[in-house]
């Protein structure tokens, strides 16, 4: 803990000089946030979006210094000629010294003071895990490798259902996985008329935001104004090039030395939402189309559990009209 007493005291004295100047980007760091933290002592994470403004990072530091906190890591964005800033600070605190309750509170202070676009304070040890509904069509390596995750405690969500357009039978793997722990399996058919996307919008109510483990239907207008809320797609292609269907062969087709995955949220356009996540890997003339494929699908599963994992730990924020900054 001395590394992490001695970054906390002398942060203050770095962001007083830092607070009076213009900058483009800033990432202090104390320990690790994979170090041991003492039992009384819990994780934080909080996200800050507003106008830019003169002292925004030394009140930040204050708000969490003077409840006991100790900032551990702060990341800082104030794009050029924006005059937006972003921020996400992961801070250890003493629960008996700041209740939840007072953090909300102060947080909403610091958010009401700089007219705040997004400010959201996340406790993994106190706060529910979100709760998530995935959707899928017939193949399932992304749902797979989802459910193991999850099985390991690895993906930070609660999965209350899986959703498909296709129906599997009881004996299937994917089916008995869901019914040994719980998970409802439910079939709706891709008609793609209204009665289908009404019956999709009453089974994910109470979800926090939904999952496309490559779910290859079209979801409406309608249905993502009355859903309301993030829906993180992943396209087995690197956008923006290969947009829509097939996309490892129409990499294949084009000789392409590099294939990827990209999770992105949904939004009316095809595969054209905010970019949360892209990954890639080499491929050469001696590749076939079998093993484009098979690069191609152990990239989605990676990338889809990246953009969920950076989701859940508040790490991705809206920027500009189609873009996204993560941390």
């Amino acid at each position: 803990m001395f590394l992490v007493r001695r970054a906390s005291q002398d942060l203050p004295k770095k962001l007083t000089g830092i607070a009076n100047r213009s900058f483009k980007s800033l990432k202090i760091q104390g320990d690790s946030v994979d170090s041991p933290i003492p039992s009384s002592l819990t994780h934080g994470i909080h996200v800050f979006h507003c106008p830019d403004a003169v002292g925004i990072v030394a009140k930040l530091s204050e708000c969490i210094a003077s409840r006991g906190g100790n900032i551990l890591g702060a990341d800082v964005f104030v794009p050029e000629k924006k005059h937006v800033f972003y921020s996400r600070s992961e801070f250890i605190f003493d629960p008996a010294k700041w209740s939840r309750s007072q953090m909300e509170e102060d947080f909403l202070k610091l958010s009401t003071t700089f007219n705040a676009m997004k400010s959201v304070v996340r406790v993994p040890d106190q706060d529910p895990k979100y709760k998530i509904a995935v959707l899928v069509s017939k193949q399932e390596h992304c749902l797979v490798d989802l459910l193991h995750q999850w099985q390991d405690g690895r993906l930070p969500v609660d999965i209350t259902s899986v959703i498909s357009n296709h129906d599997r039978a009881p004996n299937t793997h994917v089916f008995r996985f869901l019914q040994r722990h719980g998970i409802p399996y439910h079939y709706v058919s891709s008609n793609g008329d209204y009665k289908s996307e009404v019956e999709m919008l009453n089974l994910v109510q109470g979800t926090d935001f939904l999952v496309l483990a490559r779910y290859m239907q079209v979801l409406s207008g309608d249905f993502l104004k009355k859903y309301g809320k993030d829906i993180i797609n992943i396209h087995h292609g690197l956008l923006p090039s290969f947009k829509g269907g097939s996309p490892s062969r129409q990499a294949f087709d084009a000789g392409v030395k590099l294939i990827g995955a990209t999770s992105h949220f949904v939004t009316e356009e095809l595969d054209a939402g905010p970019i949360i996540e892209q990954m890639v890997e080499r491929v050469s003339h001696r590749d076939n189309l079998q093993s484009f494929v098979q690069k191609s699908e152990n990239l989605e599963k990676q990338c889809l559990s990246k953009a969920i994992k950076s989701y859940c730990e508040l790490r991705v924020l809206p920027y500009q009209e189609n873009k996204t900054v993560v941390f």
